[in-house]
Protein backbone atom coordinates (compact mmCIF):
# COMPACT_ATOMS: atom_id res chain seq x y z
CA UNK A 1 0.00 0.00 0.00
CA UNK A 2 0.94 3.46 -0.61
CA UNK A 3 -0.42 6.98 -0.59
CA UNK A 4 -0.79 9.42 -3.49
CA UNK A 5 -0.65 12.62 -1.19
CA UNK A 6 1.86 11.38 1.78
CA UNK A 7 2.28 14.89 2.55
CA UNK A 8 -0.88 14.71 4.41
CA UNK A 9 -0.46 12.55 7.26
CA UNK A 10 1.84 15.06 8.48
CA UNK A 11 -1.61 16.62 9.88
CA UNK A 12 -1.92 13.94 12.05
CA UNK A 13 0.65 16.10 13.98
CA UNK A 14 -2.42 17.97 14.76
CA UNK A 15 -3.54 15.49 17.37
CA UNK A 16 -0.87 16.77 19.88
CA UNK A 17 -2.26 19.78 20.16
CA UNK A 18 -5.76 18.65 20.29
CA UNK A 19 -5.06 16.04 23.06
CA UNK A 20 -3.26 18.69 25.20
CA UNK A 21 -6.45 21.24 24.89
CA UNK A 22 -8.76 18.14 26.12
CA UNK A 23 -6.71 18.15 28.96
CA UNK A 24 -6.61 21.77 29.60
CA UNK A 25 -9.78 22.09 29.12
CA UNK A 26 -11.09 18.64 31.07
CA UNK A 27 -9.15 20.65 34.04
CA UNK A 28 -11.03 23.52 34.27
CA UNK A 29 -14.47 22.65 33.69
CA UNK A 30 -14.04 19.58 36.99
CA UNK A 31 -16.44 21.28 39.78
CA UNK A 32 -14.96 21.52 43.45
CA UNK A 33 -16.42 21.66 46.80
CA UNK A 34 -15.01 22.81 50.39
CA UNK A 35 -16.05 19.95 52.87
CA UNK A 36 -15.23 18.95 56.27
CA UNK A 37 -15.13 15.45 56.20
CA UNK A 38 -15.90 12.83 53.15
CA UNK A 39 -16.89 10.20 55.54
CA UNK A 40 -20.69 10.88 54.34
CA UNK A 41 -19.27 9.71 50.98
CA UNK A 42 -17.59 6.80 51.56
CA UNK A 43 -20.14 4.29 51.60
CA UNK A 44 -21.06 5.22 47.97
CA UNK A 45 -17.99 5.83 46.91
CA UNK A 46 -17.31 3.33 43.73
CA UNK A 47 -16.75 4.17 40.37
CA UNK A 48 -19.24 3.38 37.92
CA UNK A 49 -18.38 2.26 34.09
CA UNK A 50 -19.29 5.61 32.73
CA UNK A 51 -16.84 6.96 35.30
CA UNK A 52 -14.17 4.98 33.54
CA UNK A 53 -15.91 5.01 29.67
CA UNK A 54 -16.24 9.38 29.93
CA UNK A 55 -13.17 9.80 27.65
CA UNK A 56 -14.39 7.22 25.18
CA UNK A 57 -16.21 9.53 23.18
CA UNK A 58 -13.18 11.88 23.06
CA UNK A 59 -11.10 8.86 21.80
CA UNK A 60 -14.00 8.36 19.06
CA UNK A 61 -13.09 11.64 17.87
CA UNK A 62 -9.44 11.12 17.73
CA UNK A 63 -9.36 8.04 15.77
CA UNK A 64 -12.25 9.58 13.64
CA UNK A 65 -10.07 12.55 12.65
CA UNK A 66 -6.83 9.77 12.19
CA UNK A 67 -9.00 8.04 9.62
CA UNK A 68 -10.06 10.94 7.85
CA UNK A 69 -6.45 12.13 7.45
CA UNK A 70 -5.86 8.86 6.13
CA UNK A 71 -8.76 9.39 3.57
CA UNK A 72 -7.08 12.85 2.49
CA UNK A 73 -4.38 10.69 1.69
CA UNK A 74 -5.69 8.82 -0.30
CA UNK A 75 -4.24 5.15 0.30
CA UNK A 76 -3.94 2.65 -2.54
CA UNK A 77 -2.79 -0.72 -3.44
CA UNK A 78 -0.39 -0.54 -6.50
CA UNK A 79 0.79 -3.43 -9.14
CA UNK A 80 3.26 -2.21 -10.95
CA UNK A 81 4.44 -4.80 -14.52
CA UNK A 82 6.91 -4.35 -17.18
CA UNK A 83 6.90 -5.63 -20.00
CA UNK A 84 10.26 -5.95 -21.90
CA UNK A 85 11.41 -6.47 -25.50
CA UNK A 86 15.17 -6.71 -26.06
CA UNK A 87 16.98 -7.08 -29.09
CA UNK A 88 20.06 -8.87 -28.87
CA UNK A 89 23.31 -7.98 -31.20
CA UNK A 90 24.60 -10.36 -33.58
CA UNK A 91 28.84 -10.62 -33.04
CA UNK A 92 31.05 -12.61 -34.48
CA UNK A 93 34.62 -12.40 -33.22
CA UNK A 94 37.47 -13.17 -35.61
CA UNK A 95 40.25 -14.00 -33.61
CA UNK A 96 43.98 -14.19 -34.98
CA UNK A 97 45.90 -17.52 -34.26
CA UNK A 98 49.38 -17.02 -36.15
CA UNK A 99 52.43 -17.85 -35.07
CA UNK A 100 52.74 -14.00 -34.00
CA UNK A 101 50.23 -14.29 -31.66
CA UNK A 102 52.59 -16.55 -28.84
CA UNK A 103 53.83 -13.42 -28.19
CA UNK A 104 54.45 -12.33 -24.52
CA UNK A 105 54.37 -8.73 -24.66
CA UNK A 106 50.96 -10.01 -23.52
CA UNK A 107 50.96 -12.09 -20.20
CA UNK A 108 50.88 -15.08 -20.80
CA UNK A 109 50.86 -14.47 -24.51
CA UNK A 110 49.22 -12.23 -27.06
CA UNK A 111 46.91 -15.31 -27.86
CA UNK A 112 46.08 -15.76 -24.24
CA UNK A 113 45.07 -12.72 -23.45
CA UNK A 114 43.16 -12.27 -26.23
CA UNK A 115 41.21 -15.24 -25.14
CA UNK A 116 40.64 -13.99 -21.48
CA UNK A 117 39.43 -10.47 -22.55
CA UNK A 118 37.06 -12.71 -25.18
CA UNK A 119 35.45 -14.53 -22.81
CA UNK A 120 34.42 -11.67 -20.22
CA UNK A 121 33.22 -9.80 -23.11
CA UNK A 122 31.27 -12.80 -23.72
CA UNK A 123 30.10 -13.11 -19.81
CA UNK A 124 28.84 -9.30 -20.00
CA UNK A 125 26.20 -10.05 -23.10
CA UNK A 126 24.02 -12.71 -22.04
CA UNK A 127 21.22 -11.00 -24.58
CA UNK A 128 23.34 -11.76 -28.31
CA UNK A 129 23.96 -13.98 -30.43
CA UNK A 130 27.81 -14.89 -30.57
CA UNK A 131 29.89 -16.82 -33.02
CA UNK A 132 33.83 -17.47 -33.19
CA UNK A 133 36.02 -17.36 -36.22
CA UNK A 134 39.65 -18.20 -36.28
CA UNK A 135 42.31 -17.51 -38.89
CA UNK A 136 45.90 -18.04 -39.53
CA UNK A 137 47.06 -19.07 -43.23
CA UNK A 138 43.42 -20.02 -43.63
CA UNK A 139 40.29 -19.69 -41.80
CA UNK A 140 37.14 -21.71 -40.19
CA UNK A 141 34.21 -21.16 -38.17
CA UNK A 142 35.02 -22.13 -34.46
CA UNK A 143 31.64 -21.65 -33.12
CA UNK A 144 28.31 -20.19 -35.54
CA UNK A 145 26.05 -17.95 -34.04
CA UNK A 146 24.69 -18.84 -30.64
CA UNK A 147 23.07 -17.84 -27.43
CA UNK A 148 24.47 -20.76 -25.71
CA UNK A 149 27.68 -18.94 -24.20
CA UNK A 150 28.37 -22.13 -22.12
CA UNK A 151 29.42 -24.04 -25.34
CA UNK A 152 30.60 -21.16 -27.26
CA UNK A 153 33.15 -20.60 -23.95
CA UNK A 154 34.23 -24.18 -24.23
CA UNK A 155 34.94 -23.55 -27.84
CA UNK A 156 37.26 -20.25 -27.31
CA UNK A 157 39.15 -22.08 -24.68
CA UNK A 158 40.20 -25.07 -27.39
CA UNK A 159 41.60 -22.61 -29.77
CA UNK A 160 45.47 -22.59 -29.73
CA UNK A 161 47.65 -22.07 -32.29
CA UNK A 162 48.82 -24.64 -34.63
CA UNK A 163 45.22 -25.92 -35.45
CA UNK A 164 45.49 -24.29 -39.06
CA UNK A 165 48.28 -23.31 -41.56
CA UNK A 166 50.48 -20.86 -40.16
CA UNK A 167 50.11 -17.60 -41.48
CA UNK A 168 48.00 -14.09 -41.73
CA UNK A 169 44.55 -14.13 -43.68
CA UNK A 170 43.11 -11.12 -42.82
CA UNK A 171 40.81 -10.66 -45.40
CA UNK A 172 39.74 -14.45 -45.44
CA UNK A 173 38.76 -14.46 -41.62
CA UNK A 174 37.09 -11.34 -42.55
CA UNK A 175 35.05 -13.03 -44.86
CA UNK A 176 34.00 -15.95 -43.25
CA UNK A 177 32.70 -13.80 -40.72
CA UNK A 178 30.73 -11.96 -42.85
CA UNK A 179 29.10 -14.83 -44.27
CA UNK A 180 28.05 -15.77 -41.10
CA UNK A 181 26.00 -12.28 -40.38
CA UNK A 182 24.92 -12.13 -43.60
CA UNK A 183 21.52 -14.10 -43.52
CA UNK A 184 20.69 -12.68 -39.93
CA UNK A 185 17.50 -11.07 -38.80
CA UNK A 186 19.00 -9.07 -36.50
CA UNK A 187 19.70 -4.78 -37.28
CA UNK A 188 22.60 -4.82 -35.84
CA UNK A 189 25.44 -6.80 -36.71
CA UNK A 190 29.27 -6.99 -35.66
CA UNK A 191 32.31 -8.16 -36.03
CA UNK A 192 35.20 -7.59 -33.83
CA UNK A 193 38.66 -8.48 -35.71
CA UNK A 194 41.58 -9.13 -33.62
CA UNK A 195 45.09 -9.65 -35.54
CA UNK A 196 48.77 -8.93 -34.78
CA UNK A 197 49.68 -8.67 -38.42
CA UNK A 198 49.32 -7.91 -42.11
CA UNK A 199 47.98 -10.18 -44.25
CA UNK A 200 49.94 -12.57 -46.20
CA UNK A 201 47.85 -15.22 -46.82
CA UNK A 202 44.24 -16.22 -48.93
CA UNK A 203 42.97 -15.13 -51.72
CA UNK A 204 40.55 -12.41 -50.78
CA UNK A 205 41.83 -9.00 -49.72
CA UNK A 206 41.27 -7.62 -46.10
CA UNK A 207 39.51 -4.30 -48.23
CA UNK A 208 37.51 -6.19 -50.49
CA UNK A 209 35.94 -8.32 -47.54
CA UNK A 210 35.44 -5.11 -45.72
CA UNK A 211 33.72 -3.97 -48.78
CA UNK A 212 31.38 -6.99 -49.05
CA UNK A 213 30.83 -6.40 -44.91
CA UNK A 214 29.75 -3.12 -45.46
CA UNK A 215 27.17 -3.84 -48.40
CA UNK A 216 25.22 -6.01 -45.81
CA UNK A 217 25.23 -3.23 -43.11
CA UNK A 218 27.87 -4.96 -40.99
CA UNK A 219 30.06 -3.06 -38.61
CA UNK A 220 33.69 -3.75 -38.11
CA UNK A 221 35.56 -2.96 -35.01
CA UNK A 222 39.54 -3.97 -35.93
CA UNK A 223 41.85 -4.51 -32.91
CA UNK A 224 45.89 -4.52 -33.33
CA UNK A 225 48.05 -5.75 -30.80
CA UNK A 226 50.94 -6.00 -29.95
CA UNK A 227 53.87 -3.43 -28.25
CA UNK A 228 55.97 -1.38 -30.36
CA UNK A 229 59.52 -2.90 -30.73
CA UNK A 230 60.43 -6.25 -30.82
CA UNK A 231 58.55 -9.26 -28.83
CA UNK A 232 59.84 -12.67 -27.64
CA UNK A 233 57.56 -15.34 -29.00
CA UNK A 234 58.22 -19.05 -28.00
CA UNK A 235 57.10 -21.67 -30.68
CA UNK A 236 57.52 -25.40 -29.85
CA UNK A 237 60.85 -25.45 -28.67
CA UNK A 238 62.09 -22.38 -30.20
CA UNK A 239 62.43 -18.99 -28.49
CA UNK A 240 62.35 -15.93 -30.89
CA UNK A 241 62.39 -12.70 -31.43
CA UNK A 242 59.48 -11.13 -33.45
CA UNK A 243 58.42 -7.60 -34.97
CA UNK A 244 55.83 -6.44 -34.28
CA UNK A 245 54.08 -5.95 -38.07
CA UNK A 246 50.92 -4.26 -37.85
CA UNK A 247 49.55 -3.25 -40.61
CA UNK A 248 47.31 -0.38 -39.02
CA UNK A 249 46.28 1.25 -42.46
CA UNK A 250 44.30 -1.35 -43.58
CA UNK A 251 43.09 -2.13 -39.97
CA UNK A 252 42.13 1.29 -39.89
CA UNK A 253 40.45 1.45 -43.73
CA UNK A 254 38.28 -1.67 -42.92
CA UNK A 255 37.08 0.12 -39.71
CA UNK A 256 36.26 3.43 -41.87
CA UNK A 257 34.33 1.25 -44.56
CA UNK A 258 31.79 -0.75 -42.31
CA UNK A 259 31.49 2.53 -39.71
CA UNK A 260 33.54 0.87 -37.21
CA UNK A 261 36.55 1.71 -35.04
CA UNK A 262 40.02 0.91 -35.11
CA UNK A 263 41.68 0.08 -31.85
CA UNK A 264 45.50 -0.39 -30.76
CA UNK A 265 46.25 -2.51 -27.90
CA UNK A 266 49.55 -2.60 -26.35
CA UNK A 267 49.11 -4.51 -23.63
CA UNK A 268 46.45 -6.66 -20.64
CA UNK A 269 45.19 -3.34 -19.38
CA UNK A 270 44.43 -1.40 -23.16
CA UNK A 271 43.22 -4.73 -24.47
CA UNK A 272 40.46 -5.04 -21.67
CA UNK A 273 39.29 -1.02 -22.00
CA UNK A 274 39.19 -1.88 -25.76
CA UNK A 275 36.56 -4.03 -25.36
CA UNK A 276 35.03 -2.45 -22.84
CA UNK A 277 34.44 0.35 -25.00
CA UNK A 278 32.99 -1.61 -27.74
CA UNK A 279 30.60 -3.26 -25.41
CA UNK A 280 29.49 0.08 -24.57
CA UNK A 281 29.04 1.08 -28.10
CA UNK A 282 27.25 -1.50 -28.75
CA UNK A 283 24.66 -1.91 -26.41
CA UNK A 284 21.35 -3.88 -27.62
CA UNK A 285 17.92 -2.26 -28.10
CA UNK A 286 15.72 -2.78 -25.09
CA UNK A 287 11.72 -1.60 -24.79
CA UNK A 288 10.24 -1.32 -21.43
CA UNK A 289 6.58 -0.72 -21.44
CA UNK A 290 5.83 -0.22 -17.56
CA UNK A 291 1.80 -1.02 -16.66
CA UNK A 292 1.23 0.04 -13.36
CA UNK A 293 -2.62 -0.56 -11.83
CA UNK A 294 -4.07 1.64 -9.02
CA UNK A 295 -7.27 0.58 -6.51
CA UNK A 296 -8.55 3.03 -4.35
CA UNK A 297 -8.47 1.92 -0.21
CA UNK A 298 -9.95 4.63 0.84
CA UNK A 299 -13.50 3.58 1.62
CA UNK A 300 -13.06 1.29 4.80
CA UNK A 301 -11.30 4.05 6.32
CA UNK A 302 -13.73 7.01 5.38
CA UNK A 303 -16.76 4.09 6.54
CA UNK A 304 -15.31 3.79 9.68
CA UNK A 305 -14.69 6.82 10.63
CA UNK A 306 -18.46 7.88 9.84
CA UNK A 307 -19.31 5.45 11.95
CA UNK A 308 -16.88 6.28 14.90
CA UNK A 309 -18.80 10.10 14.84
CA UNK A 310 -21.85 8.61 14.75
CA UNK A 311 -21.09 6.40 17.63
CA UNK A 312 -19.40 9.76 19.65
CA UNK A 313 -22.63 11.67 19.14
CA UNK A 314 -24.84 8.45 19.98
CA UNK A 315 -22.91 8.18 23.34
CA UNK A 316 -22.42 12.12 24.14
CA UNK A 317 -26.42 12.32 23.86
CA UNK A 318 -27.09 9.23 25.18
CA UNK A 319 -25.38 7.07 28.03
CA UNK A 320 -22.47 8.90 28.45
CA UNK A 321 -24.76 12.93 28.02
CA UNK A 322 -23.00 15.12 30.81
CA UNK A 323 -24.95 17.61 32.35
CA UNK A 324 -23.40 21.47 32.03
Amino acid sequence: MEFLHPQYLFLLLLLIPLIAWYILKLRKTQATFMLSTKAAFERNNVATVRVYMRHFPFLLRLAAIALLIIVIARPQSVNTSDVSNSEGIDIVMALDVSGTMLAQDFVPTRLEAAKKVAAEFINDRPNDKIGLVIFAGESFTQCPLTTDHRILLNLLNEVKYGLIADGTAIGLGLANSVNRLKDSDSQSRVVILLTDGSNNSGQIAPLTAAELAASYGIRVYTVGVGSQGMATARIGNQVQQIAVDIDERTLTEIAGLTNGKYFRATDNTSLKEIYDEIDNMEKYHISVNTVTKRKELYFPYALVAFCLVGLELVLRRTWLRSIP
